[in-house]
C-alpha cells in the first residue's frame, strides 16, 4: 500500500519507560483541557489483523483517565441495529463534548471487508466512502477532533504475529478462522485499503499510518499523535472569538408561504366523513407497513398554536399504540447539548415496521437556533446540507419520511392565543415567550422560506399545510401520510 509507514526499529525498554512516564502526565492534562473546552475527540483504529489495535486501546485506557474515555467495538449488527440505518449505531455511540471515543471495527470495517470479498461492487464501495466522508465532515464541523490510525504490518510479519498469538494460551482466542482467511487475501486487502485511505483522508479527518511491527514504538506513536492533536486543537479553541449571530434577513418579497390559499376550509360533516375514512385507511396501511417491516417518520413543524398537536392526535388515533412513539422536541438537555444537534434525533429513529412522530424536529437548527442566535451563522447555513444528507440516509434505508409545515396567519395565531387563555386546560400552553416570538414573525418567515427552498428535495419534499382552519389542515396531513405510505408499499 502506498503511503504505508517505513519499518522502524523498536526502542529499548528503558527509553520506553522513561517516555511513557512523561507522556502519561501530559495525556491526563490534555484530557482535562478537552473536558474544560468541551471538545469531543474521536479516535478510530483500522488496519490488518494482529496489528495491535485493541492492545493499543488497552494502553490508552491504562495511561489516561478511563472515566473520560469511551471504547466502542463493533461486530455484526444486532437485530436492533439491522432495523435502522447503518450509521445509527455510530451516531448512538458518539462521545459527548469533553470526552474521547476510541472506535474499533467501526464505519470502515463493513465497506472494506465486503469490497475485498467481492460482496459489493465498485459503485457501492464508492457510495459508502462518500457517505463516510459526509459523516466525518458533519462531526468535524460541529467541533469534533477526528484522528484515524491505520495499523500496518507486512504479510510475513502478520503471519508471524498471528502464529505467536495462536500459540499462546492467553491470546489464542484472539485468532479466529477469518483472520487466516484475511491473511490469504493480504494483497487484495492492501489494494482496497490503499483506495479507502486515499479517498477518506480529508483535512478534517486525517489518516495516520502506524508501523505496528515495533510494538513498544507503536503505542507511543499513537499516544503522542493524539497528544499533539489535542494540544493543537485546544490552543485553537482558546484563540477563537465568539461569532456574533448574523443580522436576520427580512422576508423575500415573494416567499413560499405566500403561495398558500389560507381560506381553504371543510364543512364539519365533510370533515367527519373524511376523518373516519382516512383513519381507517391509515390504520390499514400501517399494519401492512408493519408486516413488510417498513418504518415511517412523520415530522411536524409550524407556528405556535398552529395545530401540530391536533394533527398528531388524529394520526395516532389510527395507529396501534405498540408501534409508534411521539417525540416532543423542546430545548435540548445538558446531555443533548454535549452532542451534535442531530444526535438526539438519530436516537429515536424507529425500528423496522414502526413509526416515530416528531413534534418539532432537527429543523430547529435553521429556525429557532438561527433566529435566537443559539448558533452562529456558519453553523445554521451548514445545517441545510447536513439535514439533506441525514434525510437521504433515512430514505435510502426505506424509511417513509413526511415533513409538514403547518402555516397560519398572524391574525389567526393571535385569535387562538386569546382563545387558549380562556380555557383552563389549554391556558398552560400560552407563555410570554409565545408572544415574544410573534414580534419576530418576519424573521421566522424568512427562515422558513430558506428552509423550504433548501431542504425540499425530490426524496424528502416539504408539504405546506394551510392551517387557518383546523379541519382542513388535519385532513390534508392525514391524506398526505396515506399517499406517501401507499406509494412506498406499492
Amino acid at each position: 500500500m502506498s503511503g504505508k509507514p517505513h519499518k522502524r526499529k523498536d526502542i529499548k525498554k528503558s527509553e520506553y519507560k522513561a517516555r511513557v512516564s512523561e507522556l502519561r502526565t501530559k495525556l491526563l492534562l490534555a484530557q482535562q483541557a478537552v473536558r474544560e473546552h468541551g471538545v469531543p475527540v474521536i479516535v478510530l483504529f483500522a488496519g490488518v489483523d494482529g496489528a495491535g489495535k485493541h492492545e493499543t486501546v488497552d494502553l490508552l485506557n491504562e495511561w489516561m483517565d478511563p472515566r473520560l474515555l469511551r471504547t466502542c467495538a463493533y461486530g455484526p449488527p444486532s437485530e436492533e441495529e439491522r432495523e435502522r440505518p447503518a450509521f445509527w449505531r455510530y451516531w448512538r455511540d458518539q462521545p459527548p463534548a469533553g470526552q474521547i471515543g476510541l472506535f474499533l471495527s467501526a464505519w470502515y470495517s463493513v465497506p472494506l471487508l465486503e469490497q475485498v470479498k467481492g460482496i459489493s461492487d465498485e459503485k457501492l464501495f464508492q457510495t459508502r466512502l462518500t457517505r463516510i466522508n459526509h459523516y466525518e465532515k458533519t462531526l468535524a464541523d460541529n467541533g469534533a477532533l477526528i484522528l484515524k490510525f491505520y495499523m500496518h504490518l507486512g504479510q510475513k510479519e502478520q503471519l508471524r504475529r498471528l502464529r505467536k498469538l495462536a500459540a499462546d494460551s492467553l491470546t489464542s482466542w484472539e485468532v479466529r478462522p477469518k483472520d487466516w482467511e484475511h491473511w490469504a487475501l493480504y494483497d487484495r486487502f492492501m489494494e482496497v485499503s490503499e483506495h479507502l485511505v486515499k479517498t477518506s483522508d480529508q483535512p478534517h479527518a486525517r489518516w495516520h499510518m502506524i508501523d505496528a511491527s515495533a510494538e513498544r514504538r507503536r503505542g507511543l506513536d499513537v499516544a503522542e499523535t493524539i497528544l499533539e492533536a489535542i494540544e493543537s486543537r485546544v490552543a485553537m479553541v482558546r484563540k477563537q472569538a465568539d461569532t456574533k449571530p448574523a443580522r436576520p434577513r427580512r422576508p423575500r418579497k415573494h416567499n413560499v408561504l405566500d403561495r398558500l390559499k389560507m381560506d381553504r376550509q371543510l364543512e364539519k360533516e365533510e370533515y367527519r366523513r373524511q376523518l373516519v375514512e382516512l383513519r381507517a385507511r391509515l390504520g390499514r396501511l400501517q399494519r401492512q407497513a408493519h408486516q413488510k417491516r417498513f418504518s415511517s417518520i412523520f415530522m411536524l413543524e409550524g407556528w405556535d398554536a398552529g395545530g401540530k398537536g391536533g394533527a398528531i392526535r388524529r394520526i395516532t388515533s389510527a395507529l396501534d399504540a405498540r408501534n409508534y412513539q411521539v417525540i416532543p422536541v423542546a430545548a435540548p438537555t445538558d446531555e443533548e447539548k454535549a452532542h451534535h444537534y442531530l444526535w438526539r434525533f438519530w436516537r429515536h429513529i424507529p425500528r423496522n415496521g414502526r413509526v416515530t412522530i416528531y413534534d418539532r424536529s432537527w429543523y430547529g437548527r435553521v429556525l429557532v437556533e438561527r433566529i435566537e442566535g443559539y448558533c452562529n451563522e456558519d453553523a445554521w447555513k451548514r445545517a441545510y446540507d447536513e439535514i439533506n444528507q441525514f434525510e437521504s440516509e433515512l430514505v435510502d434505508d426505506d424509511i417513509i419520511l413526511c415533513k409538514f409545515w403547518i402555516h397560519i396567519s398572524q391574525n389567526e395565531q393571535l385569535r387562538r392565543f386569546r382563545e387558549r387563555e380562556k380555557i383552563p386546560y389549554k391556558k398552560w400552553k400560552i407563555t410570554e415567550e409565545d408572544y415574544r416570538n410573534r414580534a419576530k414573525w418576519d424573521e421566522y418567515v424568512a427562515a422558513v422560506d430558506d428552509m423550504v427552498r433548501k431542504t425540499s428535495t425530490t426524496i424528502a419534499p416539504w408539504t405546506l399545510i394551510e392551517g387557518n382552519q383546523k379541519y382542513y389542515a388535519r385532513i390534508k396531513v392525514l391524506r398526505t401520510v396515506c399517499e406517501a405510505m401507499e406509494a412506498r408499499l406499492s
